[in-house]
């Protein structure tokens, strides 16, 4: 076992109430941790007596520490990823994508084009697969969409993952299935143990000690592997999806629980359910239809599931001791999950829960379910928000009364959706902008002291028995600002000094 001793640090409060207090005293003091907890907090602390493996003393000269940071949504293979992908993200027309796409097949005409980020529901018109032929030939392409809830695929790539022809997109449900065989195509070397510990090395430099991996493929086993080659340097909850409940059920896993071969640093997180679509394609479940209806199937979005079949699953997970974490993003999935939540007595959260109700978020807190949000959303939903739900753009990333109401929030990124990175995700909810404009129903802003509580995974304010987990700052994330604005720019380019996890430095610039 190891022992860590801080001295000279600030604590940060992540309560108001602390400030000023024993908590969260003016002067700077000592925090030890031991056998993964904090012991002590005070001035001019004593190194342990009782003898450890490693103990390590660190001078914060000055620093503000926090408890660390989370990210509660985070599709950890895609995002391994990303770094390989054609960016599409600046694309603004189907044009302007195939001519990227045509440019690599030039470049590397021997390797596969997987393309990330293009966002589609800008563009004028619906894309198809015979343009993308036409640039293509033989080389496979997969294009997935910014949100990915749809990709667009050449005939190759659809024949190689064996989805019948078509020529449109293939989207949600028939989507999320070929993904877990795009491996086929490209193989596995871009989330190799290797490559996953990049992503945990550049997690820790943001001051993250733990995520929730919400990926489509994997399990318990291939964690177990990915731990003993070293990806063991964060905490971890791992998801699984319907596909696996029977696997999770029958190894007797609960959430919370360590998994097979690793240590209780990695533990079973939720069951996911996915029960709409997106914003950017137009599957997101409304009450009403969406501005630009007349272009869609089915004009207010769709569920993905039944509401006979959702309470099925929560029932199910409920009763193995399986919290669920329920995708809703139109108010429409939004209230039926919940009406789920209810009926079965299921534990969890709402995941998303981009367009809301009032009534629903009362509704939410009323059942104890939590908000788990991705504030960096809503500096690239603001524009399209406007345009196809028009007005309920005011009910839409309503933080400010699901504190109010009181519901419990935990923010993340949905990377690579939006990047693995607290400190945007925070900024956004405390700006709600991401150029000059003003904030985006800046009503519904938050303060940087309430982004910070639902960035550290419910952890109080650094104290005697709270977890060694803890993010050492060179600057104070809560000092005061002229402006939101002021205090997001603050919060984007937060220089993070030092990580610890149980007390085990993850990262350090000292």
């Amino acid at each position: 076992m190891s022992s860590l001793l801080v001295r000279n640090a600030r604590i940060v409060p992540v309560r108001a109430a602390d400030r000023g207090t024993d908590r969260a005293p003016d002067a700077p003091v000592d925090v030890l941790v031991e056998h993964g907890r904090v012991t002590a907090v005070g001035p001019r602390l004593s190194a342990p007596t009782t003898a450890y493996d490693e103990h390590r003393e660190v001078d914060a000269a000055g620093r503000w520490v926090a408890p660390g940071l989370w990210d509660q949504h985070v599709h950890l293979a895609q995002w391994t990823l990303t770094s390989a992908r054609l960016d599409l993200t600046g694309a603004r027309s189907p044009e302007q994508a195939t001519a990227l796409v045509a440019e690599r097949v030039r470049e590397y005409p021997e390797l596969p084009v997987i393309g990330w980020g293009h966002r589609s529901a800008g563009w004028d018109r619906e894309v198809t697969v015979s343009e993308l032929d036409a640039v293509t030939g033989d080389t496979p392409v997969v294009l997935i969409s910014g949100d990915a809830h749809h990709a667009w695929l050449n005939t190759t790539a659809l024949l190689h993952l064996a989805l019948p022809v078509r020529d449109s997109v293939v989207r949600e449900a028939e989507w999320f299935r070929a993904y877990a065989r795009l491996s086929s195509l490209i193989g596995d070397d871009g989330t190799s143990p290797e490559a996953y510990r990049r992503t945990l090395d550049h997690a820790a430099a943001l001051g993250i000690v733990g995520l929730v991996d919400y990926e489509f493929s994997g399990g318990a086993a291939e964690w177990a592997e990915r731990w003993s080659h070293g990806c063991d340097l964060l905490r971890l909850r791992m998801s699984t999806y319907a596909e696996g409940l029977d696997d999770v059920i029958a190894m007797g896993l609960r959430t919370g629980d360590p998994l097979p071969g690793c240590d209780d640093r990695a533990t079973m997180g939720p069951l996911k359910i996915i029960s709409d679509g997106s914003l950017n394609t137009r599957t997101a479940w409304c009450c009403e239809p969406y501005g630009d209806a007349h272009r869609l199937e089915y004009p207010a979005g769709q569920p993905n599931l039944s509401g006979e079949e959702l309470r099925e699953l929560l029932a199910r997970a409920h009763a193995h001791g399986l919290e669920v974490a329920t995708h809703a993003i139109g108010d429409a999935a939004c209230a039926e999950a919940l009406e789920a939540y209810a009926v079965t007595g299921a534990r969890g959260s709402i995941e998303h829960a981009q367009m809301v109700n009032r009534a629903d978020v009362r509704r939410m807190a009323e059942l104890g379910i939590r908000a788990s949000v991705q504030p960096a959303h809503l500096l690239d939903d603001r524009d399209l928000t406007e345009k196809i739900w028009g007005q309920r753009s005011a009910r839409c990333f309503a933080y400010r009364w699901m504190l109010d109401d009181g519901v419990e929030l935990a923010l993340g990124s949905d990377a690579p959706v939006s990047p693995l990175d607290p400190w945007l995700a925070m900024a956004a909810a405390v700006h709600r902008s991401a150029d000059e404009r003003e904030a985006w129903h800046g009503e519904q802003a938050l303060t940087p002291q309430e982004v910070l509580a639902a960035s550290v995974d419910g952890q109080p304010t650094v104290g005697a028995g709270s977890r060694g987990d803890l993010v050492l700052l060179d600057r104070d994330p809560l000092a005061p600002s002229d402006s939101p604005a002021a205090a997001a720019a603050q919060l984007r380019t937060m220089p993070v000094a030092a990580t610890y996890v149980a007390g085990r430095e993850v990262h350090s610039t000292l």
